[in-house]
């Protein structure tokens, strides 16, 4: 038996139904013992159901003997951060970050903001949770505190910052946590969209990565002639930009836009990271500069702990979430903000537009996740991976988080997901022809099992 709210990289699910209240008591009142500390850190985000959840958690926390230290409404990264900094060896973060407005979650973190996951602890959670442990009051009840480091973390933020004075920014919040900061960092500088808190998302859901939440973005920057446009998902671990032309850029190419910041402005030539779905313009752009590239699975479970084992300067996943041994080897989507606004700026000086950079970087045709409702996922990626490299000679080949399958003129990627039925396919080909036709095969295997 599983509890439907516990993912591979965080708990999180519709609140109410996957997450209760009830839940939340019990994973905080375990998460001391499960980390060994009675020193946790906690914040939570603006969704309507996140203060029943924050009183839900506190309560679990102070029964287990806990001593809470509480940031209030925060993002994301903002946990990230004071955890790592300030020494704690647990936090909990009440969020479900770009999901829809009647979910919530918790993301947990132990001591140097390094992610507990599935296979980290959060089973071992599930486990005493559906063993119904007991949960009784500890002899000395917890305490809490208020913890304001609001002004130490902007200060943080903005030693990033560089003139960006020559810009002309639209920037959507999307009601969501990145209101919270980024007036205390740009000023009135950008033409910001729904940069109020809001948790019933009354303009559009906090996920960037979804078209028809770009689109007010989108013709902001159009109708404004601005340089370039940032969206934030809900809990701002997420970011992702707009050209000047009002066109998307996919997240995974602002990988290889980074290198401008890190190579040739720090000239730090180390170890970047990239998720198993990252296009081949990624390593094409950033190797001639001295950078090496790693790939691996996907989600901050596995980016996070993998960039500190490497040591790597930064790294970045399809989905828009970025990461920085500056940043504790954490993701923050406000940091990587500041930094591509401080390239935006930097090129514009010297006449190059952003769609310009994108166009350089950029050399492939790409399909994008394509999702199929796969229940026998394996034998499915099997039939796949058989079917292309029974037709084709490959040139590289990687077997973990589905398979990814290089040839001289595209490549692929089948994954399973880890908590839906369904099996994602994404391919990539020199000619927008060739994609069609790889995807057009693709789906012709794939549907014998849907």
């Amino acid at each position: 038996m599983k509890l439907k709210a516990f993912h591979a990289y965080d708990i999180r699910g519709h609140f109410g139904t996957d997450l209760t209240p009830d839940i939340a008591y019990k994973v905080a009142y375990f998460l001391p013992e499960l980390l060994d500390t009675k020193r946790v850190l906690i914040g939570r985000d603006m969704r309507l159901s996140s203060p029943t959840l924050h009183e839900a958690v506190l309560a679990g926390l102070l029964d287990a003997g806990a001593e809470v230290w509480d940031l209030g409404l925060s993002t994301t990264p903002f946990v990230y951060y004071v955890t790592a900094k300030h020494g704690f060896k647990a936090s909990i973060q009440i969020t479900a970050s770009h999901n829809p407005k009647e979910d919530n979650g918790l993301k947990i973190s132990r001591e140097l903001a390094l992610p507990v996951g599935y296979d980290s602890g959060l089973s071992t959670i599930e486990r005493w949770i559906l063993e119904e442990r007991p949960t009784p009051v500890a002899e000395e009840r917890g305490s809490v505190r208020d913890f304001d480091v609001r002004a130490e973390y902007v200060a943080f933020l903005k030693s990033f910052k560089r003139d960006i004075s020559n810009l002309k920014i639209g920037m959507d919040c999307s009601n969501g946590m990145a209101s919270i900061f980024v007036h205390d960092i740009y000023g009135d500088q950008p033409l910001y969209l729904y940069d109020t808190l809001d948790g019933s998302f009354p303009n559009h859901e906090a996920n960037p990565f979804q078209p028809e939440n770009v689109v007010d973005l989108q013709k902001l920057v159009i109708a404004e002639k601005c340089d370039v446009g940032v969206i934030y998902d809900g809990d701002a671990d997420r970011v992702m930009f707009i050209d000047e032309t009002g066109r998307f850029i996919a997240p995974d190419l602002i990988i290889a836009l980074l290198g401008e910041y890190f190579i040739k402005e720090k000239g730090q030539k180390g170890i970047v990271l990239q998720d198993i779905r990252s296009s081949k313009s990624v390593a094409e752009y950033l190797e001639p500069l001295g950078a090496e590239i790693a790939m691996w699975k996907v989600g901050r479970a596995f980016a996070a702990p993998r960039l500190r084992e490497l040591d790597g300067v930064w790294g970045g996943e399809v989905a828009g979430h970025y990461y920085f041994r500056d940043f504790f080897y954490s993701d923050s989507g406000i940091l990587a903000g500041i930094m591509v606004l401080g390239i935006v700026a930097k090129l514009k000086r010297k006449g190059v537009r952003l769609s310009e950079i994108i166009a350089r970087i950029k050399h492939y045709e790409n399909s994008g996740e394509i999702n199929f409702r796969v229940e026998n996922k394996k034998e499915a990626m099997d039939a796949v991976k058989k079917h292309f490299t029974d037709a084709d000679q490959s040139q590289a080949f990687y077997d973990f988080d589905g398979y990814r399958v290089e040839f001289k003129d595209w490549w692929f990627n089948v994954r399973p997901s880890n908590t839906e039925p369904y099996l994602r396919f994404l391919c990539e080909a020199t000619t927008l022809p060739l994609l069609e036709e790889k995807i057009a095969e693709a789906r012709s295997v794939i549907e014998q099992f849907v």
